[in-house]
C-alpha cells in the first residue's frame, strides 16, 4: 500500500484492472505474453499497468503469475511438511490469536447454533475492496459473514446470511460496517487490536475452519492435510465441502487450500479471485 490515504475505492479500482490482467495472463501463460500485450488487453499504457499492478500486488504481473504455477505450488506443498501440526504446537490455534496474529475466533455454542441467531442483531453493509465489492455482516460478538458479491449479486449474498442466521435481526448499516471493512482490507500501519470472528456451523465445519486459521500467510496445504490435522484422515472430500461453506473467507483463509497435484482447485468466488489472493500473499512473503 502506498500510503495511509489510499481508500477502499482506490484499491477496488486497481483490482478491476488487475483481475483482467490476471485472466489474460492465465489464459495465455504458455505463450508468455509481453507486458505490452497485457497492457493493450486491459486498455492501459505499459507504464500505467506496471504501476497499478505493482501498487496492488507488490510485484510485476508476470512475476505474480510465476508464483501461481503448479510447479511452484508443489514446491510450497513439499516444504510445508506437517505445517498444521507445527502451528498447533506453537499455539497459533484455539480461542486466542490466530494465523496472522490479528484475528480472534469464537464458535457458537451448540445451543446458539440451534437457535440460529435468535435475539442477535446483525448489521451489514456493502463495501469496495481490493478484491471486488463485498458484503460484510457483524454482530456484537464479531464478524459473522463476508462474501464477494460479483456474480451472485447483492440479494443472493444477503440471502445466504439470512439462511445461516435465520432468526437474527438483520439491519442495513453501511457506515457502521465500513470501519470493519477497512480493518480487513486496508489496515492502517501500526493499527492495534484484533478482529473478532463469530463462526456458526456444525462441529465438523468448525473443526475445519479452525484448521484453516492455522495456515500461515504465504503457505499452502491440501484438503488431505486438513483431514489429517482434524484427526479424520480419509475425509478430504467432506473437508472440501466444509471449506467451500466457509462464511468468512479471507479472514478464515480457505484460499490457502489447494489440490494435492498443485492445481489451485475451486473457490466459491471464482478462480481468478483465489489466484489474486494467493498471488498477493506469496508476493508479500517472498513465496519461497
Amino acid at each position: 500500500m502506498e500510503s495511509i490515504t489510499v481508500t477502499l475505492e482506490d484499491l477496488a479500482a486497481d483490482y478491476a484492472v488487475v483481475e483482467r490482467a490476471i485472466r489474460f495472463l492465465q489464459d495465455g501463460f504458455t505463450a508468455q505474453p509481453s507486458l505490452a500485450e497485457v497492457a493493450e488487453h486491459v486498455g492501459l499504457s505499459e507504464f500505467h499497468l506496471q504501476r497499478v499492478f505493482s501498487r496492488w500486488a507488490g510485484i510485476s504481473p508476470k512475476r505474480f503469475l510465476q508464483h501461481l504455477t503448479k510447479e511452484h505450488a508443489k514446491r510450497l506443498l513439499d516444504r510445508s511438511g506437517d505445517l498444521l501440526g507445527v502451528s498447533l504446537e506453537s499455539g497459533l490455534s484455539g480461542p486466542g490469536r490466530l494465523h496472522d496474529l490479528f484475528v480472534a475466533c469464537e464458535a457458537v455454542s451448540p445451543g446458539e447454533f440451534k437457535r440460529r441467531g435468535e435475539g442477535v442483531t446483525i448489521r451489514y453493509g456493502y463495501h469496495p475492496t481490493p478484491l471486488g465489492e463485498c458484503l460484510l455482516a457483524s454482530s456484537p460478538r464479531g464478524i459473522v459473514h463476508l462474501a464477494f458479491v460479483e456474480g451472485e449479486g447483492r440479494d443472493e449474498a444477503l440471502a445466504r446470511v439470512r439462511r445461516r442466521w435465520a432468526r437474527a435481526a438483520l439491519v442495513a448499516d453501511g457506515p457502521g460496517t465500513r470501519a470493519l471493512a477497512e480493518r480487513v482490507f486496508a489496515p492502517r500501519p501500526g493499527a492495534e487490536g484484533t478482529l473478532s470472528l463469530w463462526l456458526s456451523g456444525t462441529n465438523f465445519q468448525i473443526q475445519v475452519w479452525e484448521a484453516l486459521l492455522r495456515i500461515p500467510s504465504g503457505s499452502l496445504v491440501t484438503y488431505g492435510d486438513i483431514a489429517v490435522a482434524i484427526g479424520l484422515p480419509g475425509s478430504a472430500r467432506a473437508v472440501g465441502r466444509a471449506v467451500g461453506d466457509n462464511p468468512i473467507p479471507v479472514l478464515v483463509p480457505c484460499h490457502r487450500v489447494i489440490r494435492g497435484d498443485g492445481a489451485l482447485g475451486g473457490y466459491r468466488y471464482g478462480l481468478t479471485r483465489k489466484m489474486a489472493l494467493l498471488g498477493q500473499e506469496l508476493a508479500r512473503t517472498g513465496g519461497d
